[in-house]
């Protein structure tokens, strides 16, 4: 049995930022467990061509250790994973990680937590803190006949790297935020490219672009500078929130850059009609790109206004009935996100099974801790989603609230702490309501964000700054107090 304070579950931005901060609060006997064999979480998983972030690189990085050598203003998959590589070793975070063990089960005995691993190790922990990220297990739908295909067929987060798809017909399913990716790249060398589109996504375009070496070099000789950048485009990205609102400046900006671009790229009204939302603009994903648009208007790229439907054999049809040949499927249908913890054995006090605490729906106080569940601790868990800014900034205020209640835990020698129920039943009693009367719940539209019965458990209904400061304010005062057994 291996015993340690704090174990904290993944080693994506989550896990590494609580390891960072945790260590700078006086806590040293961590451990970081994680299923692969190397850091990273998304970016790690995601290779696929064309994978980047829709945020600029200086806003999603570490508040600690801004990086002065981005590449570009939204930099690709592989340079962020690199970035977040040199700051584990910076910080001497491998040391506390161990490769290849999968989280199977945590079972709260009534002072620490018994963690088993589906590679078969035992741990003990005080503390728990799941780092475990939503894009992470490929969904792809149980669409009839799909063993048929005799093809390649891949999620994107399973990129086959060796198939090359010059002079192959591709199939597509799937319009989300790595297909808006991924398309343009592939639509260069494949012969033809079909994109079976059951929704079509607002995308819009990112002022994006290499830096220049002179600015990179001004980037390390004045620090600031990209201290000053994050915190310009942290308020630029912050008036975004509006758009979400529904206030009608925001509204009616974003949704003049979408037609001008639609419109640039297709004359064809029809055209435009088919890549037009039937939802209001903020109630699914809104995506980020400069080629989308364009890559579907190649002559080797065609689009399906339709799910797809059945698979028999290499033709594929959809619920409008066009049916479409291919020789290699790419499914670009997302994660599983409200579900992603559905296959880990979590129990309680008194023996009361997570599955059980969320029968309703994903419930966690102040997105964090979930009641019943002692010394506990979800990063990006229920609540904390964006559609409009860096989802590091939530980390860092989870794990910033984390580490200021185990903080007075230790100095009031207090041995555990679960969110105090009726504090936990306010917090999620004013998140449903705000929620209810939002974009994402009232937009005409069903996303990702939703779970199985229609309800948003996913996302943060106010803006980045609302949060910091609801976390800095908060603290023990929000939990019950657990005496030891």
């Amino acid at each position: 049995m291996n015993s340690v304070d704090i174990l904290i579950v993944g080693s994506g931005f989550s896990g590494l930022t609580m390891a960072m901060e945790a260590r700078r609060y006086g806590f040293t006997d961590i451990a970081i467990l994680e299923k692969a064999d190397d850091i990273g979480g998304t970016w790690r998983e995601n290779t696929y061509p064309g994978v980047a972030c829709d945020v600029p690189s200086h806003l999603y990085s570490f508040a600690r250790h801004l990086n002065p050598d981005w590449s570009t203003s939204y930099a690709g998959g592989n340079e962020i994973w690199m970035y977040m590589r040199n700051v584990a070793r910076d910080e001497g975070l491998y040391d506390l990680c161990h490769f290849g063990q999968t989280l199977q089960s945590a079972h709260w005995t009534g002072t620490r937590w018994h963690v088993t691993t589906a590679e078969g190790e035992a741990w003990e922990a005080r503390v728990l803190i799941s780092g475990i990220g939503a894009l992470h297990i490929p969904l792809i739908p149980d669409v009839p006949g799909f063993f048929s295909f005799p093809g390649p067929s891949f999620h994107s987060a399973a990129w086959e790297h060796d198939l090359d798809l010059k002079g192959k017909r591709v199939a597509v399913v799937g319009t989300g935020a790595s297909a808006v990716q991924f398309v343009p790249e592939i639509a260069k060398s494949a012969a033809h490219v079909t994109v079976f589109q059951r929704t079509p996504p607002y995308v819009l375009p990112r002022p994006d672009g290499p830096f220049k070496n002179w600015m990179l070099r001004l980037h390390h000789l004045l620090p600031f500078i990209p201290r000053l950048r994050r915190n310009v485009i942290f308020n630029l990205f912050e008036l975004r929130f509006a758009m979400f609102a529904g206030k009608p400046w925001a509204v009616n900006g974003a949704m003049k850059m979408w037609r001008k671009e639609v419109k640039r790229s297709f004359p064809d009204p029809e055209m435009q009609k088919m890549l037009t939302p039937s939802y209001r603009i903020g109630c699914k994903r809104v995506l980020s790109s400069n080629d989308w648009y364009p890559a579907l208007a190649r002559p080797n790229v065609s689009v399906v206004p339709a799910g797809l439907e059945n698979v028999s054999y290499r033709t594929l049809t959809a619920t409008d009935g066009t049916e479409v040949e291919a020789d290699v499927v790419i499914w670009g249908t997302g994660f599983h996100v409200t579900d992603s913890l559905a296959g880990i054995d979590f129990t309680g006090e008194n023996g009361l099974p997570l599955s059980e605490a969320w029968q309703e729906g994903l419930q966690a106080h102040l997105g964090t801790a979930t009641t019943g569940f002692p010394n506990l601790f979800f990063l990006l868990g229920p609540h904390t989603g964006l559609g409009h800014n860096s989802v590091v900034l939530m980390i860092e205020a989870q794990v910033a609230h984390v580490c200021k209640v185990l903080q007075g835990m230790r100095d009031q020698d207090i041995a555990a702490v679960t969110p105090a129920e009726e504090k936990q039943a306010a917090f999620e009693a004013e998140i449903e309501t705000r929620l209810n009367d939002s974009v994402w719940q009232a937009g005409g539209c069903v996303s990702w964000y939703q779970d199985e019965n229609g309800r948003n458990t996913t996302l943060w209904p106010g803006t980045v700054r609302e949060y910091q400061q609801l976390m800095a304010k908060s603290g023990l005062e929000q939990y019950r107090l657990i005496a030891p057994k």
